[in-house]
């Protein structure tokens, strides 16, 4: 019986963490939490928290898979823990609304952004008009797109890493980018005094003008960046030189882990 094809490496394992973590969510999550939190002190410690409860499962997730060095991810891991009931319906549910929704949330920001560069694939675009259904160009670009993927993606895994590095890489570009660029425009004006005047004083600013004190926080928009190491231990069995890996890793074959 032939297996999965072995024909991905540490720097292609790599970039399809990086690439399942950073995504459309790292451009529009800020804003929101933002006008929720009403201030950058609080942004960006909320940021804190939740790289440190990433790097956390992260860290859970490399001990996990150093145990179970099977692909399927949480599957094997539920089924080990909580049986096969519990590994099967969290199985289907992945399928049919979790990594669904996802799918579909990244596809709507990607056909947001495009329509800054488009005009044409704004939301405000109505294609079909049936009164209780509306489609816009935004939407089906979004389809296209995810449809688009997924034929590539069957094409094998060797099509399927060279995607995944290239798009990975230009998103890293980006995101290096804007540090840059944002540091040098706020290092040269007082955009950085002005954001940062209200110090930890939360506030949401009104339509009206009228400013409301906030508690709380929005640490758990982050919560998607623990989707790397998921996305990794799927495609496990697709990996070559694992040996390697568990080899430099003590935890890995100790019955303590």
């Amino acid at each position: 019986m032939s297996g999965f094809h072995r024909s991905l490496g540490l720097w292609d394992a790599t970039m399809l963490v990086a690439g399942s973590m950073i995504g459309s969510g790292i451009f529009i999550v800020s804003a929101g939490m933002l006008r929720d939190l009403g201030s950058p002190a609080w942004m960006l410690m909320a940021w804190l928290v939740a790289g440190i409860l990433t790097v956390l499962a992260a860290l859970s997730y490399g001990e996990l898979a150093g145990m179970m060095p099977k692909a399927g991810g949480q599957f094997v891991y539920l089924q080990r823990a909580y049986g096969k009931l519990t590994a099967f319906l969290y199985g289907w549910t992945a399928f049919t609304v979790i990594t669904s929704g996802i799918i579909a949330a990244v596809a709507v920001a990607f056909a947001k952004f495009s329509a800054v560069f488009f005009p044409v694939l704004s939301p405000d675009n109505i294609l079909i008009d049936a009164g209780f259904m509306k489609v816009s160009t935004a939407q089906v670009y979004a389809v296209a797109a995810i449809l688009l993927l997924t034929l590539f993606n069957t094409r094998g895994v060797e099509s399927s890493k060279t995607f995944t590095t290239v798009f990975t890489t230009a998103k890293i570009v980006a995101v290096l980018a804007l540090i840059v660029v944002g540091l040098a425009v706020g290092l040269g004006t007082d955009v950085l005094a002005i954001n940062f005047s209200t110090g930890w004083n939360a506030e949401r600013l009104g339509a009206d003008g009228s400013v409301t004190p906030l508690t709380g926080s929005r640490a758990a928009q982050r919560a998607w960046c623990g989707h790397g190491g998921f996305a990794l231990q799927q495609r496990r069995l697709e990996q070559h030189h694992l040996h390697r890996w568990r080899s430099r890793s003590p935890s890995a074959t100790s019955p303590a882990a």
